[in-house]
């Protein structure tokens, strides 16, 4: 009779995929994973079997965690035009602070893998599909609303915010000047959203004040976007 595991198995899961996450696949190395764990080589095994179906098993779970968080920001109480301007955050034109888990451990994984390993393609086309569903739907309800033009093609722009999102994404990888993502970020709010220049350049201060009103604070879209440390 196989003898019960001895650990908690959602540490162990959050554990590897910051590892994998700052690292990469290809750097993370059995060592590592022991290190990290403080499994031996037989218990990874016997609980996850080999890296791939490890890495494949923290990927899935954050990938489930992407699209949930996306349902719940695209499916709130705010008016769905709303909904769309907060893929993207107004951010002051500052040196960001550095995050031990650069980027977005789905999006990372997806660049480094996706080419040669199609389990990893499967799940990256499986979340950003339903992220893109999502979009298209509360696209089409900002038209109905009024604050889309009739003529706006609500699955054309929700395919152009993903990939406008994940652009940004990649742009902040790169290292690119804060000054020239926030520029980027306003002409996507003024070009695909109709906000203008004053409502562009107000949002963050009424994003504060309607904050302190409610005590409930927004949460940006980090299903798209930076994810911080792994949360």
């Amino acid at each position: 009779m196989a003898r019960p595991r001895q650990f908690d198995e959602e540490k162990i899961i959050a554990a590897v995929r910051d590892l994998f996450w700052r690292q990469g696949y290809a750097a993370t190395s059995l060592d590592d994973l022991m290190q990290v764990t403080g499994l031996g080589k037989g218990s990874i095994y016997g609980a996850f079997g080999d890296k791939r179906n490890l890495f494949l098993a923290v990927l899935r779970v954050y990938a489930d965690e992407r699209v949930v968080q996306a349902r719940e920001a695209l499916t709130s109480d705010k008016p769905a035009i709303e909904r769309l301007r907060d893929l993207f955050p107004i951010r002051q034109k500052r040196k960001p602070s550095p995050a031990s888990c650069p980027g977005c451990f789905l999006f990372n994984s997806t660049t480094e893998l996706a080419l040669h390993d199609p389990e990893v393609r499967k799940i990256s086309t499986r979340v950003y599909a339903a992220i893109e569903q999502l979009l298209i739907e509360t696209a089409e309800q900002a038209k109905k609303d009024g604050d889309l033009p009739r003529e706006v093609d609500a699955s054309e722009l929700g395919r152009l915010l993903l990939a406008v999102c994940l652009g940004l994404t990649f742009l902040e990888k790169t290292g690119i000047d804060s000054r020239n993502l926030l520029s980027i970020t306003e002409g996507a709010l003024r070009l695909l959203l109709g906000e203008n220049r004053d409502q562009t350049a107000n949002a963050s201060e009424a994003k504060k004040q309607s904050r302190a009103i409610r005590k409930q604070p927004a949460r940006p879209a980090r299903f798209l976007r930076r994810s911080g440390n792994s949360a």
